[in-house]
């Protein structure tokens, strides 16, 4: 699995090179997601499919109206009408380049993501798809996407931090792509983590584990 960060804020492509810079298999893009070569690119939009404005909007207009038809369709068809920040989709585009859409809610509705873990989950929800996942045939989403662009998750009206979106993204990263995810010890310990995925706060965590 190949990963493009890609973004046009030198903001966020900062923050990019000094969380994800060094990994393997992953690449940081200073420009437009549409030019990035790849099997698929990212839709980090709302559980419904709406597709009204940013770059929702950007995708619906690039690779046509029925990308949103489609996704609609299918979050219907197989979530009840809701795609849960947390779960990904991968759909056709009919585009000679770039033939998939993966759509990995970031958010129920519209809103400002403040003390939230959307952008681990919605990346998490991607590289899983991609890795273990499959198609209504039963092929194996790896095998027909192997190169994947995503955009800085949640800094558009979300209004994430790019050095918080940086370090969530990051944390799915590792968990996923490279293995190294590891259960919690206990609930406090998850607690924690969970709580330094949207803080600024950098304290060792192997010195608190002994109490839990």
């Amino acid at each position: 699995m190949q990963i493009v960060l890609a973004t046009l804020d030198d903001g966020l492509v900062r923050a990019w090179e000094s969380t994800c810079g060094n990994m393997e298999n992953v690449k940081i893009h200073r420009g437009s997601i549409f030019d990035v070569k790849c099997d698929a690119i990212v839709s980090p939009g709302n559980s419904f499919g709406f597709m009204d404005d940013g770059l929702g909007l950007e995708i619906s207009v690039f690779f046509g109206g029925q990308v949103l038809e489609r996704l609609q369709k299918l979050i219907q068809d197989r979530h009840h009408g809701e795609l849960l920040v947390g779960m990904a989709e991968v759909l056709d585009t009919d585009h000679a380049e770039i033939p998939y859409l993966i759509a990995a809610p970031i958010m129920r509705v519209p809103t400002v993501l403040r003390e939230t873990v959307n952008v681990y989950l919605a990346t998490r929800a991607i590289l899983t798809l991609v890795k273990f996942g499959s198609v209504p045939d039963g092929t194996p989403v790896k095998h027909i996407i192997e190169t994947i662009a995503i955009p800085g998750m949640g800094t558009g009206m979300g209004k994430v931090p790019p050095h918080i979106c940086a370090n969530q993204m990051k944390v799915a990263l590792e968990e996923v792509l490279f293995s190294q995810y590891e259960f919690p010890q206990s609930l406090l310990h998850a607690q924690r983590c969970h709580h330094l995925l949207y803080t600024d706060e950098n304290e060792d965590l192997q010195l608190e584990n002994r109490n839990y």
